[in-house]
């Protein structure tokens, strides 16, 4: 089994600094066009079947990647992004993208230490979610050898890798915060998940 996870392409409120979670924004032009050249450079892989957070921007993405292939798409829930709770919609980073609130500092800084605001979600709590996904896909025989999209975001896509690597919570951003319409790659072998490829983005100067 092969699993491509791709982070959805850019949304208004990427663009302005304002934390996403579970609010349903779409994507924006640019976004849209990330997408397609993400689907030109995917052009090429047989998927079998697709996965989506339910959030719009996520499925308009998986969408868009697919094109007039006939993939089945199904929502999955353990997919969806993070639960910011009560900050959702605040803008949290500044023109320069500088993050301006000390608990987001250590969101992205020391996600170990981070507590969510009140209604949110931990970190731990977005990894077990996602494990389960992952554990579902590699016990289910229809899916065997099969090629799979997982449509998600950019802390939720963390959380898969971290599932996958076994790394610690401390190293939970590895490389940072993926880009938009950024995929990383994973195959079964023996039983487990192995990482093959992360972060490819298949767009420039966009």
């Amino acid at each position: 089994m092969r699993l491509y996870i791709v982070r959805h392409g850019e949304t208004q409120w990427n663009t302005e600094g304002r934390l996403q979670g579970r609010a349903d924004i779409p994507l924006n032009e640019k976004g849209r066009a990330v997408a397609r050249a993400t689907a030109l450079g995917m052009k090429d892989i047989p998927f079998d079947m697709a996965f989506t957070s339910p959030l719009v921007r996520a499925k308009e993405t998986a969408q868009i990647i697919l094109g007039d292939r006939q993939v089945p798409l199904e929502p999955d829930a353990r997919i969806q992004e993070i639960n910011f709770g009560e900050m959702e919609g605040c803008r949290i980073r500044d023109t320069n993208g500088e993050v301006i609130i000390p608990l987001f500092q250590k969101f992205f800084d020391h996600p170990s230490e981070y507590l969510p605001p009140k209604d949110g979600e931990t970190i731990l709590e977005l990894c077990g979610r996602t494990a389960e996904f992952l554990e579902e896909l590699k016990n289910r025989k229809d899916l065997a050898g099969k090629t799979i999209l997982a449509a998600t975001h950019g802390a939720a896509s963390r959380a898969m890798l971290l599932n996958i690597t076994r790394r610690p919570v401390a190293e939970f951003w590895g490389k940072g915060v993926p880009k938009n319409c950024s995929v990383s790659v994973a195959e079964l072998e023996h039983g487990e998940w192995i990482l093959k490829k992360q972060d490819v983005c298949y767009y420039e100067n966009l």
